[in-house]
């Protein structure tokens, strides 16, 4: 797919990975429609151009969904309830989103007759922890939590739609990507708020877990990569970086970027049930059929995000009242 002035609908386009890809497609001269119920994303991430177009609503209302993806020649689906530990709360709204909300985004896709690509976005998280490393798409899948399972069942509807309809889905599955423009208490936006906030004491929970890092702009770029490749459609694509590390020395690479003199604390609160031990992504699958691979070194990334948090401290939202989570 040529970009230039190609119709692309963005889901979840406000987003911390949302808003990269938007941003990516209109500088290759695309024009973008981002659909958004701004739960946790925001305007102020998207670019200013005329060739955006927001319209604020759920991936769950038909209304709404046929008018976004009217002409659209390329989708990027990317909405969802992101938050691992939301999913331990709210295990039905994040079915209802994350499943019924796929479900309903790909039907009315292949309704709409214009759609050339559909990618659509999974996660690593399907996987659970690594059984051999590093986890390729053949990897089992495992998954450790509500979030992880309703993106599962997600991406089996998207596969089976595609099967049964003939209709062009890509699956893309991303390892865990950081950088700038961060909308939820991730890991690194969590060490680095608790740093600015001026704490002599980093909480931390399961610090001897690792996992494997992309830089949102490398992230982004693999799923634009996506909507253009045909040999991709009926693929699921894993998207990562191809190193891990642990949350310890993580933490200890933040903390250098402070310059200043943290000890690391370790809290049960914050650990996670049945969390994920590791993920290390092989991404061959992705160089030989996407031609891609990440350009931004972790080093030079993890000190791009500190210097944004520094200038913009986020107070993260949420759909959800998160009374069981300590800011």
């Amino acid at each position: 797919m040529n970009f230039k002035e190609r119709r692309i609908l963005v889901t979840g386009g406000a987003g911390f990975i949302g808003s990269e890809v938007t941003s990516q497609l209109i500088k290759m001269g695309s024009n973008v429609t981002v659909l958004d119920n701004f739960s946790s994303g925001k305007k102020n991430y998207l670019p200013k151009s005329k060739r955006l177009k927001i319209i604020k609503g759920d991936i769950r209302d038909q209304t709404i969904v046929k008018r976004a993806l009217k002409n659209q020649e390329g989708v990027v689906h990317l909405a969802a309830y992101p938050f691992i530990p939301d999913s331990y709360f709210y295990p039905v709204d994040f079915f209802d989103v994350n499943t019924n909300g796929s479900v309903n985004m790909l039907w009315n896709a292949i309704k709409s007759k214009t759609v050339e690509t559909f990618v659509h976005i999974s996660t690593s998280e399907v996987y659970g922890s690594a059984q051999s490393t590093p986890m390729d798409e053949n990897h089992p899948t495992t998954p450790h939590s509500t979030y992880a399972v309703s993106k599962l069942a997600g991406d089996r509807a998207a596969f089976t739609l595609h099967k049964e309809n003939g209709f062009p889905v890509v699956v893309i599955r991303p390892f865990n990507s950081y950088g700038p423009r961060f909308t939820e208490p991730y890991i690194i936006p969590e060490i680095t708020n608790q740093i600015l906030k001026g704490t002599s004491e980093l909480s931390l929970g399961n610090v001897s877990s690792s996992r494997d890092f992309t830089f949102v702009e490398d992230t982004a770029n693999g799923m634009i990569k996506a909507l253009q490749e045909k040999k991709a459609i009926g693929e699921i694509i894993n998207i990562g970086s191809g190193n891990e590390i642990m949350i310890k020395d993580l933490a200890l690479k933040i903390i250098k970027l402070s310059k200043r003199k943290i000890k690391i604390k370790y809290d049960e609160s914050r650990e996670r049930p049945y969390d994920v031990n590791r993920l290390i992504c092989n991404n061959d699958k992705a160089l030989k059929l996407l031609k891609w691979k990440p350009k931004i070194s972790f080093d030079k990334g993890l000190s791009l995000t500190y210097k944004w948090a520094e200038k913009n401290q986020i107070k993260f939202s949420a759909p959800f009242k998160r009374w069981y989570y300590k800011n």
